[in-house]
């Protein structure tokens, strides 16, 4: 009966021969379910077996948004400062250009201006990999300058919030770019200009007191977190359990804070439907 025996003790196949499953082959969804990746991305990031909606950045929603992914960007090379000398952990310069260096972003948010169906639009959209897509002042500038050429050009502007909410190293510096945005929003609406928000999973803290909250038409993907206080904070705050689905983007439309849940596959039509809408326009 030695077929079954080890002979040898020990670990005896080379580093160099071992066969290990390459990282990244395989996407596991909340609810269980095991997907392919390249079959994930080919399906824009939603798991086709239960719905669930990936979290993506400003890459991939520019490559579903504008036509054949051709885009310009708007203040590509504009960083944050550390004006605080801010240090927790380690130095805020630091965090910002490790960040930079894994990412390759320069900062929370990008501007794209492109063809979406044939017309011009203007596109902001924050990265959650960035300092957990925090606010900061470069965040609160970008937007405001692509508000400021949505303004300039007559072009709509489509704002993709995904965010922790202020960024705390920039302190005051963060909470001015509420204030910030906000009036530039409210300019925009002089214009007459069509601003549509989509709300992503997250959206929390300044972000939803500010911009994420003030589009003609404020929508969302499905099942995304959107608040302003994490649940922990509310029920401490309230004393008070909270309701199934709380803050949710489902919970949110029941009671009024959205206007639609819009599925990723159907986010390009929808927010040309709408803007078409709002213009009063030949719908694409």
């Amino acid at each position: 009966m030695a077929w079954f025996k080890r002979k040898e003790k020990g670990i005896t196949t080379a580093t160099e021969d071992k066969k290990d499953v390459p990282k990244g082959l395989w996407y596991k969804s909340p609810t269980g379910k095991i997907i392919d990746t390249d079959e994930l991305a080919r399906n824009l990031w939603v798991s086709p077996e239960d719905d669930f909606h990936v979290r993506i950045g400003s890459k991939e929603y520019f490559e579903i948004l504008f036509d054949n992914n051709e885009f310009k960007e708007l203040d590509a090379k504009m960083t944050s400062k550390d004006p605080l000398n801010f240090t927790d952990t380690k130095k805020y310069s630091e965090r910002l250009k490790d960040v930079m260096d894994k990412t390759k972003l320069k900062d929370a948010v990008r501007t794209g201006v492109g063809k979406s169906k044939g017309k011009d639009l203007v596109v902001c959209c924050m990265d959650f990999a960035f300092i957990g897509g925090s606010m900061g002042a470069v965040v609160g500038e970008k937007i405001a300058r692509g508000i400021d050429y949505s303004i300039k050009h007559n072009v709509p502007f489509l704002m993709i919030s995904k965010s922790g909410g202020a960024r705390m190293m920039e302190a005051a510096f963060s909470l001015m770019q509420l204030a910030k945005t906000s009036a530039k929003l409210a300019q925009l609406a002089e214009a007459k200009i069509p601003y549509i928000s989509l709300c992503t999973d997250p959206t929390t803290g300044g972000t939803t007191a500010s911009y994420a909250m003030l589009g003609d038409i404020n929508i969302a993907e499905p099942g995304a977190l959107i608040g302003f206080a994490g649940p922990r904070v509310v029920r401490d705050t309230t004393g008070k359990d909270l309701p199934e689905g709380f803050q949710t983007s489902e919970f949110l439309l029941e009671h009024g804070f959205l206007d639609f849940i819009t599925p990723r596959k159907e986010l390009k039509d929808k927010i040309n439907l709408y803007i078409d809408l709002i213009l009063n326009q030949e719908i694409r």
